[in-house]
């Protein structure tokens, strides 16, 4: 029997589930301020052109499961219980916390389903969890800053980059490049010294050296519609940019995500490659992580790391 049990709480950013919950889903995205009808019916649109709901609901819940298994699998004298706690929909980071303190978990590790951190993304994820646990009195939260450089997850990505760059023609190989991108943040993060750029292009070095790949480069995606200035260069001018300098295959390596969702099958698959066509470019994009066994092993790592 094992001596004790820790909450493993699985952050996420969560998605609509359907069609109904995307208005009040990009209402808390919002902070509040509902999107306009023409925002609302052009959302509505991106998601019906990858099947009409987001896949990353159910995979992410796949991802706690899995990640709940392989830790009890490893250890006999501990239990690991997984919660999925979400920063934009139901079930809401807070009120996952209350349901590990109700379930009587004294002890918790928090994991964000980012590689990367940010004050933007995986620190406020871990600071809701903190502020709901020290307002009720515990569970006592161990949280886990950032996972990038897991040794199973290069390998992940360096495995899926050399299978997609056997894909191409030999006589195209000379004219890949790899462009390994993530989700763009404000541009003020560079003055607050934010680890996030830093860790994004760290982690495209150690993807690119692990493969073996010559030609690679980074770029920010997924940019939110406010006036402030966010990270660039934007993927699509990057695309453009690439292609004057003769690149005629492109591989798209969304790192900064791990699982199907809007911005990889619509930001990805359907802009990117939309704007690749086009130009003539040849369009490759690997396998995302999702449940794959080497991502469920870079985040057990990761946790274990946290136990005392």
């Amino acid at each position: 029997m094992a001596d004790k049990q820790i909450g493993l709480l699985v952050m996420a950013y969560g998605t609509p589930r359907n069609i109904d919950e995307i208005e009040p889903y990009y209402t808390h995205i919002r902070r509040g301020r509902k999107p306009t009808p023409e925002l609302l019916d052009t959302l509505i649109e991106r998601y019906k052109l990858i099947g009409g709901v987001s896949p990353l609901s159910r995979i992410t819940e796949e991802q706690a499961e899995q990640l709940e298994y392989r830790l009890n699998e490893r250890h006999a004298n501990v239990t690991f219980k997984a919660y999925v706690g979400l920063k934009h929909i139901e079930p809401y980071i807070e009120n996952v916390v209350q349901q590990m303190k109700e379930d009587g978990i004294e002890q918790a590790i928090s994991i964000v389903l980012a590689p990367h951190q940010s004050t933007f993304s995986t620190d406020s994820y871990n600071n809701r969890a903190h502020e709901e646990s020290e307002k009720i009195g515990g569970p006592a939260i161990t949280s886990i800053d950032s996972w990038y450089s897991e040794p199973s997850f290069l390998d992940f990505w360096s495995d899926r980059i050399r299978d997609t760059f056997d894909q191409i023609p030999t006589e195209a190989k000379a004219h890949t490049i790899v462009i390994f991108s993530a989700h763009s943040l404000p541009e003020k993060i560079i003055q607050m010294k934010d680890p996030y750029p830093g860790q994004i292009a760290d982690n495209a070095k150690l993807i690119a050296e692990r493969a073996g790949i010559a030609h690679y480069t980074t770029a920010w995606q997924s940019a939110g519609r406010t006036p402030e200035p966010w990270l660039g260069p934007d993927i699509l001018d990057k695309i453009r940019e690439l292609h004057k300098e003769g690149y005629t295959s492109m591989i798209f390596c969304p790192i900064g995500f791990v699982a199907d969702h809007l911005e990889v099958l619509y930001d990805n698959d359907y802009e990117c490659k939309k704007l690749t066509d086009e130009l003539g470019i040849r369009y490759y994009r690997p396998a995302m992580p999702n449940t794959d066994p080497r991502f469920i092993e870079a985040l057990a790592c990761a946790v274990e790391k946290k136990l005392i």
